[in-house]
């Protein structure tokens, strides 16, 4: 994965070159800028308008963990002004003195106006007396907060930024080619295959999901567990790679996980995903086929219908075959926190146009009869949602079944046996909640019971259809559609039914024990029916023999097998969508008849 990562970040150089730093360099979200004249001195510290600060490419960033560290040209109130909000001034001037340090030898030989008002400025600058300096003062409290600084310098009536003078930036390119490679030792980098000098600690990344907003690290040691034999405190010297490929893969994965187009998440997996060409069309077209368009709200629902639908049909039709950017090498990688670190839950790689032929098949197999108010797709979000416990406080089973689940969508691997079995388990441990809006039996787990089944268990798509199959003559099936369709007759006679709290988990699991009792229920409601409405009575019971008629169902098993429960649910589901259809009248006495108008739950 790093020297995917590492690769496309010289891709980016080379089609996107105002999208990513340059070697050396970083992005930094900076508050305040200090002016300066051209003898050095501070007339005045301007706030940014934007709240969280406006983005800069500034040198690149030591990363601190404890001691004090300066940075070049961008950094905080106590390293460039010698003064913080932390009340531990001694520290502050340390910071201070290691900043003037800093700049006055990487600016010693640079002659340019900017340059020689900043070694003026560190050298003439007064800590002391620094908090009652008026432009210190007139920018308030919130300097001293820990938002990133920068330099701009005015001279001749106008200002230039100290970031933009061509002599400083070349002397941090020659100060940062060399600065570690002087005390880094010389290994053989296990991202390029090239030896240099290796990175004994590796840039943040910002941006997953659940992670500290600080960042964390993807690659470091911090116990001697994690340690190989005779590397003990070498941190990064434990799995060498070069100074160049660590920023390299670091600026490519920061730079994903900011752009809207190259990341979504998955529970609380984040995922980052790139091309090796057509990078931009495809990234957006893969976003389109998870169902995901970066946003929220009706309008961007329609949209991203919409356009997984054309995406889908130009699949299904191998019109996308036609396009030769697509036949190119895309990327997939889930990232997790894991504290001040992070996890990577799966990385894969295929050929795009395989990928997207792969996932239209998925949505072919999740296909399922639906409510037309309900949303045409299901995406994988939805799916693992419906496998986790509304009353927990945190989600549990996305962790566990995201790798798995994506492993089967990209490359058409047959489904996480897990996921089967907990959406069944979720359905037997659920209730109807309105005000929770759940379902006992809902869409999604359907779904992916029917996928499952398909892909898992071998049945036929002539077998396991979108819609009801009235022709299907499988046992657990057929009691399926019975059991939605004795809710039916009770919701007839007496407005509301209760059987499916009472009796649905041991008419899916032990039919033999639960379906004598109801049919005897059934037999009373259809008797009051029938004192009403003799009409819709004969139509229930002609309804009902054809469900359990003989070659369907001779006898009522003692137990169902986890494949036969999953047709049972499907058997359910299928016969309850049947009700949202608009049916012809059976005769002049069934225009009664219940009609469902409620919109079933994903």
């Amino acid at each position: 994965m790093l020297a995917a990562l590492a690769r496309y970040y010289d891709q980016l150089l080379e089609t996107h070159p105002e999208k990513v730093a340059r070697p050396g360099w970083c992005a930094r979200k900076v508050k305040f800028v200090i002016q300066l004249s051209s003898e050095g001195s501070v007339y005045s510290i301007v706030r940014d308008s934007e709240k969280n600060g406006l983005e800069r490419v500034v040198p690149e960033q030591v990363k601190r963990s404890s001691g004090v560290s300066a940075n070049f040209l961008c950094d905080n109130s106590s390293y460039l002004l010698g003064i913080d909000a932390k009340g531990k001034p001694e520290r502050s001037e340390k910071c201070f003195a290691a900043a003037r340090e800093l700049h006055c030898d990487i600016l010693r030989e640079t002659d340019s106006v900017c340059a020689r008002a900043l070694r003026l400025f560190f050298e003439t600058w007064d800590v002391a007396s620094a908090r009652e300096h008026p432009a210190v003062v007139a920018a308030g409290d919130e300097l001293l907060t820990g938002g990133n600084i920068v330099f701009v310098v005015t001279h001749g009536g106008s200002s230039e930024s100290a970031l933009d003078d061509g002599e400083i930036v070349e002397a941090w390119d020659k100060r940062s080619a060399h600065s570690d490679s002087d005390d880094s030792p010389v290994m053989r980098c296990l991202v390029t295959g090239e030896k240099g000098p290796i990175a004994r600690l590796h840039p943040i990344i910002q941006g997953v999901y659940g992670a500290q907003s600080s960042g964390a690290s993807l690659v470091g040691f911090n116990s001697r567990a994690f340690e190989s034999y005779g590397h003990e405190e070498e941190q990064g010297r434990n799995a060498p790679v070069s100074i160049r490929a660590a920023r390299a893969y670091s600026t490519a994965l920061n730079y994903l996980l900011k752009d809207r187009n190259h990341h979504t998440r998955l529970g609380d997996t984040t995922l980052v995903y790139w091309a090796e060409r057509s990078d931009d069309e495809n990234s957006e077209l893969f976003g389109i086929a998870l169902g995901d368009l970066g946003g929220e709200g009706a309008s961007n629902v329609e949209l991203t219908e919409k356009s997984l639908h054309e995406t889908l049909q130009s699949v299904a039709e191998g019109k996308h075959r036609a396009r030769p950017e697509l036949d190119t090498t895309f990327y997939v990688a889930g990232l997790a926190p894991n504290a001040a670190r992070l996890s990577v839950r799966f990385f894969f790689k295929d050929n795009f146009g395989d990928i997207l032929e792969n996932i239209a098949q998925h949505y072919r197999r999740i296909a399922i009869a639906h409510h037309p108010q309900d949303r045409e797709y299901l995406t994988p979000y939805q799916l693992l949602h419906s496998l986790e416990n509304p009353n927990a406080k945190k989600p549990t089973v996305m962790s566990v079944l995201s790798e798995p689940l994506m492993r089967a969508i990209l490359f058409n691997a047959r489904y996480p046996e897990a996921a089967y079995m907990q959406a069944l388990q979720r359905t037997f441990s659920s209730q109807d909640n309105e005000d929770k809006r759940t379902k006992k039996v809902s869409r999604a787990r359907v779904a992916l019971i029917k996928a499952c089944l398909l892909r898992n268990y071998g049945y036929d798509e002539e077998e396991v259809t979108v819609d009801l199959n009235e022709g299907r003559s499988s046992t657990a099936y057929a009691l399926g559609r019975t059991f939605a369709l004795l809710e039916q007759i009770q919701e007839t006679a007496n407005k509301s039914s209760n059987i499916s709290g009472r009796y649905f988990n041991s008419a899916c699991a032990t039919p033999g024990v639960a379906f004598p009792a109801l049919l005897r229920l059934t037999s009373a409601h259809l008797q009051k029916i029938g004192r009403d409405n003799p009409g819709l009575a004969h139509y229930f019971r002609t309804q009902l023999a054809g469900m359990i008629k003989e070659d369907r169902v001779s006898a009522f098993p003692k137990r169902l097998s986890s494949a036969e429960q999953g047709n049972f649910l499907l058997g359910y589901w299928h016969q309850q969508q049947k009700r949202y259809e608009k049916k012809e009248k059976v005769g002049s006495d069934s225009s009664d008849q219940v009609q469902s108008d409620q919109p079933s739950d994903v």
